[in-house]
Protein backbone atom coordinates (compact mmCIF):
# COMPACT_ATOMS: atom_id res chain seq x y z
CA UNK A 1 0.00 0.00 0.00
CA UNK A 2 2.85 2.38 0.87
CA UNK A 3 4.50 1.73 -2.50
CA UNK A 4 1.22 2.40 -4.32
CA UNK A 5 0.76 5.75 -2.54
CA UNK A 6 4.32 6.74 -3.42
CA UNK A 7 3.78 5.97 -7.08
CA UNK A 8 0.51 7.93 -7.14
CA UNK A 9 2.12 11.00 -5.59
CA UNK A 10 5.08 10.75 -7.95
CA UNK A 11 2.82 10.67 -11.00
CA UNK A 12 0.75 13.59 -9.76
CA UNK A 13 3.85 15.69 -9.29
CA UNK A 14 5.47 14.74 -12.60
CA UNK A 15 5.34 17.57 -15.19
CA UNK A 16 5.33 14.97 -18.00
CA UNK A 17 1.76 13.84 -17.25
CA UNK A 18 -0.81 15.89 -19.20
CA UNK A 19 -3.31 17.83 -17.13
CA UNK A 20 -6.86 16.46 -16.94
CA UNK A 21 -9.57 18.10 -18.97
CA UNK A 22 -11.54 19.10 -15.89
CA UNK A 23 -9.46 20.45 -12.96
CA UNK A 24 -10.64 20.44 -9.37
CA UNK A 25 -10.05 23.67 -7.50
CA UNK A 26 -8.83 23.79 -3.92
CA UNK A 27 -12.32 24.66 -2.65
CA UNK A 28 -13.76 21.51 -4.21
CA UNK A 29 -15.39 23.15 -7.26
CA UNK A 30 -14.72 21.99 -10.82
CA UNK A 31 -13.18 24.16 -13.50
CA UNK A 32 -14.51 22.54 -16.71
CA UNK A 33 -12.48 22.57 -19.92
CA UNK A 34 -14.28 21.44 -23.12
CA UNK A 35 -13.25 17.97 -24.22
CA UNK A 36 -14.12 18.48 -27.90
CA UNK A 37 -14.51 14.74 -28.55
CA UNK A 38 -15.07 14.08 -32.25
CA UNK A 39 -18.14 11.98 -33.02
CA UNK A 40 -17.59 8.56 -34.59
CA UNK A 41 -20.52 8.06 -36.95
CA UNK A 42 -21.79 4.53 -37.53
CA UNK A 43 -24.66 2.86 -39.35
CA UNK A 44 -27.57 1.35 -37.43
CA UNK A 45 -28.39 -2.29 -38.19
CA UNK A 46 -30.19 -4.81 -36.00
CA UNK A 47 -30.28 -2.44 -33.03
CA UNK A 48 -26.48 -1.98 -33.04
CA UNK A 49 -24.20 0.72 -34.39
CA UNK A 50 -21.78 -0.76 -36.90
CA UNK A 51 -19.05 0.27 -39.31
CA UNK A 52 -19.22 -0.83 -42.91
CA UNK A 53 -17.82 -4.32 -43.43
CA UNK A 54 -15.76 -2.87 -46.29
CA UNK A 55 -14.05 -0.35 -44.00
CA UNK A 56 -14.83 2.44 -46.47
CA UNK A 57 -16.10 5.89 -45.60
CA UNK A 58 -16.99 9.17 -47.27
CA UNK A 59 -16.19 12.64 -46.01
CA UNK A 60 -19.04 15.08 -45.48
CA UNK A 61 -18.30 18.73 -44.87
CA UNK A 62 -20.28 20.73 -42.36
CA UNK A 63 -21.18 24.38 -42.56
CA UNK A 64 -20.16 26.89 -39.90
CA UNK A 65 -22.51 26.47 -36.93
CA UNK A 66 -22.93 29.22 -34.34
CA UNK A 67 -19.57 30.75 -35.06
CA UNK A 68 -17.65 27.47 -35.03
CA UNK A 69 -15.56 26.59 -38.05
CA UNK A 70 -16.91 23.72 -40.13
CA UNK A 71 -15.06 20.40 -40.34
CA UNK A 72 -15.05 17.34 -42.56
CA UNK A 73 -16.37 14.22 -40.90
CA UNK A 74 -16.12 10.57 -41.86
CA UNK A 75 -19.39 8.75 -42.59
CA UNK A 76 -19.46 4.97 -43.23
CA UNK A 77 -20.02 3.99 -46.84
CA UNK A 78 -22.33 1.00 -46.84
CA UNK A 79 -21.71 -1.90 -49.21
CA UNK A 80 -23.84 -4.60 -50.83
CA UNK A 81 -22.85 -6.92 -47.98
CA UNK A 82 -24.10 -4.37 -45.44
CA UNK A 83 -27.39 -4.20 -47.36
CA UNK A 84 -27.79 -7.99 -47.24
CA UNK A 85 -26.99 -8.02 -43.51
CA UNK A 86 -29.65 -5.35 -42.98
CA UNK A 87 -32.21 -7.53 -44.79
CA UNK A 88 -31.44 -10.41 -42.41
CA UNK A 89 -31.87 -8.14 -39.39
CA UNK A 90 -35.11 -6.64 -40.71
CA UNK A 91 -36.58 -10.02 -41.63
CA UNK A 92 -35.71 -11.46 -38.22
CA UNK A 93 -37.45 -8.55 -36.48
CA UNK A 94 -40.55 -8.59 -38.68
CA UNK A 95 -42.26 -11.55 -37.00
CA UNK A 96 -42.12 -10.08 -33.52
CA UNK A 97 -42.97 -6.52 -34.57
CA UNK A 98 -45.95 -7.47 -36.74
CA UNK A 99 -47.40 -9.66 -33.98
CA UNK A 100 -47.36 -6.92 -31.37
CA UNK A 101 -50.73 -5.43 -30.57
CA UNK A 102 -51.60 -2.23 -32.39
CA UNK A 103 -51.84 -0.42 -29.06
CA UNK A 104 -48.33 -1.49 -28.12
CA UNK A 105 -46.91 -0.30 -31.44
CA UNK A 106 -48.58 3.06 -30.83
CA UNK A 107 -47.06 3.29 -27.36
CA UNK A 108 -43.61 2.54 -28.74
CA UNK A 109 -43.96 5.22 -31.43
CA UNK A 110 -45.05 7.70 -28.77
CA UNK A 111 -41.93 6.79 -26.79
CA UNK A 112 -39.91 7.55 -29.94
CA UNK A 113 -41.49 11.01 -30.01
CA UNK A 114 -40.34 11.49 -26.42
CA UNK A 115 -36.78 10.56 -27.36
CA UNK A 116 -36.79 12.92 -30.35
CA UNK A 117 -38.00 15.70 -28.09
CA UNK A 118 -35.22 14.93 -25.58
CA UNK A 119 -32.63 15.12 -28.40
CA UNK A 120 -34.17 18.10 -30.15
CA UNK A 121 -31.17 20.38 -29.55
CA UNK A 122 -28.78 17.76 -30.94
CA UNK A 123 -30.99 17.18 -33.98
CA UNK A 124 -31.24 20.91 -34.65
CA UNK A 125 -27.48 21.26 -34.47
CA UNK A 126 -27.04 18.32 -36.85
CA UNK A 127 -29.39 19.93 -39.37
CA UNK A 128 -27.45 23.18 -39.10
CA UNK A 129 -24.23 21.29 -39.81
CA UNK A 130 -25.91 20.00 -42.95
CA UNK A 131 -26.66 23.51 -44.15
CA UNK A 132 -30.08 24.34 -42.64
CA UNK A 133 -30.70 27.73 -41.08
CA UNK A 134 -31.31 27.79 -37.33
CA UNK A 135 -35.02 28.68 -37.60
CA UNK A 136 -35.58 26.08 -40.32
CA UNK A 137 -33.85 23.43 -38.21
CA UNK A 138 -36.09 24.18 -35.21
CA UNK A 139 -39.19 24.02 -37.41
CA UNK A 140 -38.12 20.72 -38.97
CA UNK A 141 -37.40 19.02 -35.64
CA UNK A 142 -40.70 20.15 -34.13
CA UNK A 143 -42.62 18.96 -37.18
CA UNK A 144 -40.83 15.58 -37.07
CA UNK A 145 -41.85 15.12 -33.43
CA UNK A 146 -45.44 16.06 -34.23
CA UNK A 147 -45.41 13.65 -37.20
CA UNK A 148 -44.30 10.82 -34.92
CA UNK A 149 -47.13 11.50 -32.48
CA UNK A 150 -49.63 11.53 -35.36
CA UNK A 151 -48.64 8.06 -36.54
CA UNK A 152 -48.54 6.80 -32.96
CA UNK A 153 -52.22 7.71 -32.85
CA UNK A 154 -52.96 5.96 -36.16
CA UNK A 155 -51.35 2.69 -35.02
CA UNK A 156 -54.58 1.26 -33.54
CA UNK A 157 -57.08 3.07 -35.80
CA UNK A 158 -56.18 2.46 -39.44
CA UNK A 159 -57.44 -1.15 -39.19
CA UNK A 160 -61.00 0.07 -38.69
CA UNK A 161 -60.78 2.16 -41.84
CA UNK A 162 -59.46 -0.55 -44.13
CA UNK A 163 -61.09 -3.68 -42.69
CA UNK A 164 -64.55 -4.73 -43.86
CA UNK A 165 -67.37 -7.17 -43.31
CA UNK A 166 -68.22 -8.53 -46.74
CA UNK A 167 -71.73 -9.49 -47.92
CA UNK A 168 -71.54 -12.98 -49.44
CA UNK A 169 -74.05 -15.54 -50.63
CA UNK A 170 -74.33 -18.66 -48.55
CA UNK A 171 -73.90 -19.50 -44.86
CA UNK A 172 -70.55 -17.80 -44.36
CA UNK A 173 -69.16 -15.02 -42.21
CA UNK A 174 -66.67 -13.17 -44.45
CA UNK A 175 -64.38 -10.33 -43.39
CA UNK A 176 -61.19 -8.64 -44.59
CA UNK A 177 -58.38 -7.40 -42.35
CA UNK A 178 -55.05 -5.61 -43.07
CA UNK A 179 -51.70 -7.33 -42.55
CA UNK A 180 -48.12 -6.14 -42.95
CA UNK A 181 -46.08 -6.88 -46.07
CA UNK A 182 -42.68 -7.62 -44.51
CA UNK A 183 -39.36 -5.91 -45.22
CA UNK A 184 -39.53 -2.55 -47.01
CA UNK A 185 -36.54 -0.75 -48.53
CA UNK A 186 -36.78 3.04 -48.26
CA UNK A 187 -34.63 5.53 -50.16
CA UNK A 188 -35.04 8.61 -47.96
CA UNK A 189 -35.40 12.05 -49.58
CA UNK A 190 -32.30 14.21 -49.73
CA UNK A 191 -34.14 17.14 -48.16
CA UNK A 192 -35.57 17.66 -45.61
CA UNK A 193 -33.01 15.32 -44.09
CA UNK A 194 -34.86 14.64 -40.82
CA UNK A 195 -38.53 15.23 -41.60
CA UNK A 196 -38.31 13.36 -44.89
CA UNK A 197 -36.61 10.44 -43.15
CA UNK A 198 -39.17 10.31 -40.34
CA UNK A 199 -42.09 10.83 -42.72
CA UNK A 200 -40.95 7.93 -44.91
CA UNK A 201 -40.29 5.49 -42.04
CA UNK A 202 -43.40 6.01 -39.92
CA UNK A 203 -46.12 4.82 -42.35
CA UNK A 204 -44.09 1.67 -42.99
CA UNK A 205 -43.48 0.60 -39.40
CA UNK A 206 -46.90 1.73 -38.13
CA UNK A 207 -48.40 -0.99 -40.32
CA UNK A 208 -46.21 -3.67 -38.73
CA UNK A 209 -43.48 -3.75 -41.38
CA UNK A 210 -39.75 -3.48 -40.82
CA UNK A 211 -37.49 -1.38 -43.03
CA UNK A 212 -34.04 -0.72 -44.42
CA UNK A 213 -33.44 2.98 -44.94
CA UNK A 214 -30.85 4.43 -47.31
CA UNK A 215 -30.07 7.77 -45.71
CA UNK A 216 -29.81 11.09 -47.50
CA UNK A 217 -26.46 11.52 -49.22
CA UNK A 218 -26.66 15.28 -48.62
CA UNK A 219 -26.92 15.01 -44.83
CA UNK A 220 -26.30 11.46 -43.54
CA UNK A 221 -25.24 12.74 -40.09
CA UNK A 222 -28.80 13.64 -39.17
CA UNK A 223 -29.99 10.12 -40.03
CA UNK A 224 -27.41 8.67 -37.64
CA UNK A 225 -28.41 11.12 -34.90
CA UNK A 226 -32.01 10.02 -35.45
CA UNK A 227 -30.84 6.41 -35.11
CA UNK A 228 -29.51 7.25 -31.65
CA UNK A 229 -33.04 8.27 -30.69
CA UNK A 230 -34.28 4.93 -32.06
CA UNK A 231 -31.72 3.07 -29.96
CA UNK A 232 -32.89 4.75 -26.74
CA UNK A 233 -36.59 4.25 -27.48
CA UNK A 234 -38.51 1.02 -27.00
CA UNK A 235 -38.39 0.13 -30.70
CA UNK A 236 -37.01 -3.43 -31.04
CA UNK A 237 -33.68 -3.81 -32.82
CA UNK A 238 -34.01 -4.57 -36.51
CA UNK A 239 -37.35 -2.81 -37.05
CA UNK A 240 -35.54 0.21 -38.52
CA UNK A 241 -32.10 -0.23 -40.08
CA UNK A 242 -30.25 2.81 -41.40
CA UNK A 243 -27.43 2.61 -43.96
CA UNK A 244 -25.30 5.52 -45.13
CA UNK A 245 -23.32 5.81 -48.34
CA UNK A 246 -24.20 5.83 -52.03
CA UNK A 247 -27.86 5.05 -52.64
CA UNK A 248 -27.24 3.49 -56.06
CA UNK A 249 -24.67 1.05 -54.71
CA UNK A 250 -27.08 -0.42 -52.15
CA UNK A 251 -30.47 0.07 -53.79
CA UNK A 252 -29.87 -2.26 -56.72
CA UNK A 253 -28.97 -5.37 -54.64
CA UNK A 254 -31.88 -4.60 -52.31
CA UNK A 255 -34.24 -4.37 -55.29
CA UNK A 256 -33.06 -7.84 -56.37
CA UNK A 257 -33.32 -9.38 -52.91
CA UNK A 258 -36.15 -11.89 -52.65
CA UNK A 259 -36.78 -11.15 -48.94
CA UNK A 260 -37.54 -7.47 -49.64
CA UNK A 261 -41.30 -7.10 -50.12
CA UNK A 262 -41.56 -3.47 -51.20
CA UNK A 263 -39.61 -0.41 -52.37
CA UNK A 264 -40.39 3.14 -51.29
CA UNK A 265 -38.26 5.57 -53.31
CA UNK A 266 -38.18 9.29 -52.55
CA UNK A 267 -36.45 11.75 -54.87
CA UNK A 268 -34.43 9.02 -56.56
CA UNK A 269 -33.02 9.69 -60.03
CA UNK A 270 -35.58 8.60 -62.65
CA UNK A 271 -33.24 6.15 -64.39
CA UNK A 272 -32.20 4.55 -61.09
CA UNK A 273 -35.81 4.36 -59.91
CA UNK A 274 -36.86 2.62 -63.12
CA UNK A 275 -34.02 0.11 -62.85
CA UNK A 276 -34.93 -0.66 -59.24
CA UNK A 277 -38.62 -1.07 -60.07
CA UNK A 278 -37.84 -3.34 -63.01
CA UNK A 279 -35.65 -5.53 -60.81
CA UNK A 280 -38.31 -5.55 -58.11
CA UNK A 281 -40.86 -6.82 -60.60
CA UNK A 282 -38.97 -10.10 -60.83
CA UNK A 283 -40.03 -10.91 -57.26
CA UNK A 284 -43.36 -9.08 -57.46
CA UNK A 285 -42.35 -6.27 -55.11
CA UNK A 286 -44.77 -3.48 -54.34
CA UNK A 287 -43.13 -0.20 -55.38
CA UNK A 288 -43.80 3.48 -54.89
CA UNK A 289 -41.85 6.41 -56.33
CA UNK A 290 -42.47 9.87 -54.88
CA UNK A 291 -40.88 13.25 -55.53
CA UNK A 292 -42.33 15.59 -52.93
CA UNK A 293 -40.85 19.06 -52.73
CA UNK A 294 -39.06 20.04 -49.53
CA UNK A 295 -41.94 22.25 -48.43
CA UNK A 296 -44.54 19.56 -49.19
CA UNK A 297 -43.16 17.44 -46.36
CA UNK A 298 -44.44 20.09 -43.94
CA UNK A 299 -48.03 19.69 -45.20
CA UNK A 300 -49.66 17.92 -42.27
CA UNK A 301 -52.80 16.72 -44.05
CA UNK A 302 -50.87 15.34 -47.00
CA UNK A 303 -48.19 13.53 -45.03
CA UNK A 304 -50.19 12.01 -42.15
CA UNK A 305 -52.97 10.38 -44.16
CA UNK A 306 -53.69 6.73 -43.25
CA UNK A 307 -53.56 6.04 -47.00
CA UNK A 308 -49.77 6.21 -46.60
CA UNK A 309 -50.01 3.22 -44.25
CA UNK A 310 -52.37 1.42 -46.65
CA UNK A 311 -49.71 1.46 -49.38
CA UNK A 312 -47.60 -1.00 -47.37
CA UNK A 313 -50.17 -3.43 -46.05
CA UNK A 314 -52.05 -6.25 -47.75
CA UNK A 315 -55.62 -7.35 -47.20
CA UNK A 316 -56.45 -10.87 -46.00
CA UNK A 317 -59.98 -12.17 -46.45
CA UNK A 318 -61.26 -14.84 -44.06
CA UNK A 319 -64.26 -17.09 -44.68
CA UNK A 320 -65.93 -18.74 -41.71
CA UNK A 321 -69.00 -20.98 -41.74
CA UNK A 322 -71.88 -19.38 -39.93
CA UNK A 323 -74.39 -22.24 -39.95
CA UNK A 324 -77.60 -22.75 -41.89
Amino acid sequence: MARQNTITKSRAASPKVSAPRALEKANGEWDPIPLNVRKAYKMYVGGAFIRSESGRYTQVAETMVRGERGKKENIPRGSRKDARDAVLAAHAAWGGWSKRTATNRGQILYRLAEMLDARSAELERSLEKGGAKADDAIREVRTAIDRTISFAGWADKYQSLFASLNPVGGPHFDFTIPESLGVVTIAAPRRPALLGLVGAILPVITGGNTCIVLASEDDPRTAITFAEALATSDLPGGVVNILTGQVKEMLIPLARHAEVAALDLHGVDAALAKEACDLGADTVKRTRVRNLSQEAWFDHERTTSPLLIERFIEMKTIWHPSGV
